[in-house]
Formats: C-alpha cells, structure tokens, sequence
C-alpha cells in the first residue's frame, strides 16, 4: 500500500512567514529604542503595536490549524502550537524590555543592553529565514545552528553584564531594574531558540 505523502497548508504557512516578519521588525524598533535612548522612547509604543499584531497573527495562526485537521498534516498540530508560542513570547519579552525603559525610569541605556537588542536582530533574522524554509521544504538546517550560536553569545553577554553590575558599585535599585532588563532580552533571545528547536523537529518529521 503506498504511504500519502503529509500534507501541508499554504495559508497556514504564510501565517507563520507573517509572524516571523513582525518578529523581526519588533527586533529591529527594540534595537534602534536601545541605540539612542530616550531621544527614541516614542518607540517603545511602536514595539507594543507590534506586540498587538503578534496576538492577532497567534491568534489566526490556531484558527487555521483549528480548520485544517488532519493527522497527516505537517506540521503536526503540537508543533504548530509550540512555534506559534515561542514567535509570539519573541516579541512579548522585546516588548516587556522596551516597557521596562519607561517603566524604571531609565535615563540613558547600557552598551550591554544594545549588544543584547543586535544579537536578538540577527537571530530574527535567522528565524525568518528558516521559516521561509519551513514554507519552501528547503534546508533551514544552518539557520537554525546559527540561531543556537546566538543564544549562546546573547548568554555570554548577560552574564558579563550581571557580573559588571554587582562588581561597580552600582546603586542597588538601579541594578535590580537592569538585571531585569538585561533578563527580559535575554529571554527574547531563548524564545529564538525554542522556535529553532520545534522547527528543526519538524525538519527531522519531514525526512
């Protein structure tokens, strides 16, 4: 008996190529809100609309594969739920950062915090990629190693920028606020990762 090959939504898809573009443009306003600080605060509200259509897309994206039931469907409805939670917590902790500028009454950014917001750009990048990958059946296998490499630099940075904190003297309140912001990027970053971990088990599905 010949095995049907699975089947795959075009429009479900195209749902998730939408969110990796609004993952990457809430990467890039959070990045360009850290560069220049407070000139940019304007855009911490930019970020919170992108936030809002994250839901919306989030939101379309389980409607759809509500519809489209089938248990020879890629991706499978488990993973369709997980991506669509990690593209959606991307943008949520880039949005929680861009609040906490305004919400601590932060005055002038840390380098720190701007290497974090350029690591999360390039890693949205690579998931953008790798979900165009998802969409054409093409090797999103580099992307997604690239995407782990900068987890793991983003790590690096925040440890260092902990460390830095507690060894200058900084005043106790001011490194409390920080630590939470250079936490929310770093989380932004791990959200990457987890996509890249659920996308490289649909690849694994798809062999």
């Amino acid at each position: 008996m010949w095995l049907t090959r699975p089947r795959q939504d075009p429009e479900l898809l195209e749902l998730f190529d939408e969110s990796g573009r609004n993952v990457e443009r809430t990467a890039l306003l959070l990045r360009d809100l850290f560069a220049d600080y407070p000139e940019n605060a304007g855009l911490a509200r930019d970020v919170l609309l992108c936030e809002h259509e994250g839901d919306r897309i989030a939101h379309d994206i389980l409607h759809r594969a509500a519809q489209f039931r089938s248990r020879r469907a890629l991706p499978e409805t488990a993973d369709v739920h997980a991506l669509t939670g990690a593209l959606d917590d991307i943008v949520d902790f880039a949005e929680e950062a861009a609040d906490q500028l305004g919400r601590y009454g932060v005055e002038a950014t840390m380098e720190p915090a701007q290497a974090i917001a350029d690591v999360l750009v390039r890693a949205a990048e690579e998931v953008v990629a790798a979900l165009q990958g998802l969409r054409d059946g093409t090797d999103n296998g580099p992307h997604l190693v690239e995407i782990h490499r900068l987890e793991n630099e983003a790590d690096s940075i925040v440890r260092e920028a902990v460390a830095s904190l507690f060894a200058n003297g900084i005043d106790p309140m001011v490194v409390i606020r920080w630590k939470d912001i250079f936490e929310s990027l770093e989380a932004a970053v791990d959200a990457c990762e987890t996509a890249a971990n659920v996308l490289e088990g649909i690849a694994i599905k798809r062999r």
